[in-house]
């Protein structure tokens, strides 16, 4: 993703930099698309480069979004008050219904409102039904590359169905009603690996840009022989994995229920975990659970907003710093949290590491929450070597905000106004590789009125074709939600045929 063939010398900016947690005024030369050097104003620069004036502009690097569902971007404010498992339950009208061509459009709706907002790259999971197709991945990377935003493009994988997953879900049903959920099937393990084979032997695109990863969406949707299918298929291609660990208290419940250990524990035992798995959530981990994902060098992504809404409690990210893991942060789908503002996570992470402890000394400081969301996230994507920090060598993703908007006025500490004031307001460009995407907040890759008009109109399409599947999974919602509310409250134990063991 190279930038202007000229060099860029960007001058008289306030430039942050996460790895130290500083900021000072200092000179910035771009050159094919990387940042080649660092200083003090004045810095040098050659006579052919572009002079850019970052006057009264605070210089960061693009945030990262550690995990994200571009298939729900058109899902906004169709959750109710779901938990979790009733989100899942939802999930085959909030999300389905959809197209290949869908798959182009939704990126490009993501890419959009994340760029928007500071976020130059993003780890997506992105779900189609019945099996993912190596097409739809292609494209989907398509509309992110298009739009200028690099991405880590994972299908979503599952040979279990929710009312599957979940022990004694689908007998609690009542028998009149389960047909429902039978009727909802997923293609048969060999296919999605043979689909998943293809898309990683075939990928068309620039990987320093947009590359591929895996999604074994849930430990208890997949089977073992699904994930060690996953594993081998990552090792060949050198591709990262990237999963829902321990979201909710059920999911916890139940992997203890069906592995006789913990959701973690029954991972590690499959070969899953390494530097190439990042796992989502992580909020029902325990002590035992963060000492092995540090020793196998796993990142986690942490999602504050989507746990926050879905009531799935809060993760102990302190506790996971302190073990040795790597912590991103990520906003999560549409449907769940809401919006693409890392602003919006990183400010919520540093207030919810509060609740923990009355100790100042044990909460998330800006600093911490800042480099989370950068170089932490960059590590989640595998990207570490070229996004997440201002330095020489790094490529030039760079966001520029404005000093002069009411969020930094007046200007007492950038770095924690960035962190507790911003929400995306102040953006006013955003590069990447040395190439601008947004000038004085507006996209200049995307025709975003275009863009919206075409979303609405697909979205009231998909609505009205989803009606019947509605209507039908909300006759079934109050027998989820009271199987599931019981699960929680230690009301219903689980027991575990013998016909749904993991052979």
């Amino acid at each position: 993703m190279s930038g202007s063939v000229r060099p860029i010398i960007i001058r008289g900016g306030l430039v942050v930099r996460p790895a130290d947690g500083t900021v000072a005024l200092a000179d910035i030369l771009v050159a094919d698309g990387l940042i080649a050097e660092v200083g003090a104003p004045g810095l040098p620069a050659p006579e052919e480069a572009e002079v850019l004036d970052a006057t009264d502009r605070l210089i960061m690097p693009g945030l990262v979004n550690a995990h994200t569902h571009s298939h729900l971007a058109i899902a906004k404010g169709l959750s109710r008050s779901w938990t979790l498992e009733l989100h899942l339950h939802n999930g085959p009208w909030t999300g389905g219904g959809q197209r290949f061509e869908d798959r182009y459009l939704l990126a490009q709706a993501s890419a959009a409102e994340m760029l928007l907002k500071g976020c130059t790259a993003c780890y997506d999971l992105v779900l189609e039904l019945p099996a993912p197709t190596p097409e739809g991945m292609f494209a989907t990377a398509a509309g992110f590359k298009d739009a200028g935003m690099r991405a880590v493009i994972a299908p979503m994988l599952a040979d279990r169905t929710f009312w599957q997953a979940i022990p004694g879900l689908r007998d609690a049903l009542p028998p009149e009603l389960r047909p429902t959920v039978d009727g909802i099937t997923l293609a048969s393990r060999d296919v999605a690996l043979i689909a998943c084979e293809r898309m990683l032997a075939e990928w068309p695109h620039d990987r320093s840009i947009v590359r591929p990863a895996l999604a074994p969406t849930i430990p208890l949707h997949c089977s073992d022989a699904f994930w060690t299918g996953c594993r081998d298929l990552a090792e060949r291609h050198g591709a990262g994995i990237h999963a829902h660990l321990a979201e909710s208290k059920i999911q916890a419940i139940a992997g203890e229920a069906r592995y006789r250990k913990s959701l973690t524990a029954h991972l590690d035992s499959l070969g899953i975990l390494g530097h190439n798995f990042t796992a989502a959530h992580g909020i029902w981990l325990d002590g035992a659970d963060l000492d092995i994902l540090a020793r196998r060098g796993a990142c986690v992504a942490h999602n504050p907003s989507s746990n926050f809404r879905l009531g799935s409690g809060i993760a102990n990210v302190p506790a996971m710093r302190a073990a040795g893991v790597t912590v991103g942060i990520g906003s999560d789908a549409c449907s769940c949290s809401d919006h693409q503002n890392l602003f919006e996570t990183m400010r919520l992470a540093c207030y919810l590491s509060r609740t923990a402890s009355f100790d100042p000394d044990d909460w998330l400081t800006p600093r911490e929450v800042f480099e989370m969301a950068t170089r932490g996230s960059a590590r989640a994507l595998g990207m570490q070597d070229i996004a997440g920090d201002i330095r020489p060598g790094l490529a030039a993703d760079l966001v520029f905000l404005d000093l002069t908007s009411v969020n930094f006025t007046p200007l007492n500490d950038p770095l924690y106004q960035l962190v507790f004031a911003e929400e995306g307001r102040s953006v006013d460009r955003v590069m990447v590789g040395g190439r601008t995407v947004v000038e004085k907040g507006k996209l200049i890759t995307i025709d975003y009125d275009a863009l919206r008009r075409k979303l609405n109109d697909r979205a009231r399409e998909i609505q009205a074709a989803n009606a019947p599947r509605k209507a039908a999974l909300a006759a079934l919602e109050p027998f989820v939600k009271h199987y599931c509310v019981g699960l929680a409250q230690g009301s219903r134990q689980i027991e575990i045929a013998e016909d749904i063991s993991d052979a």
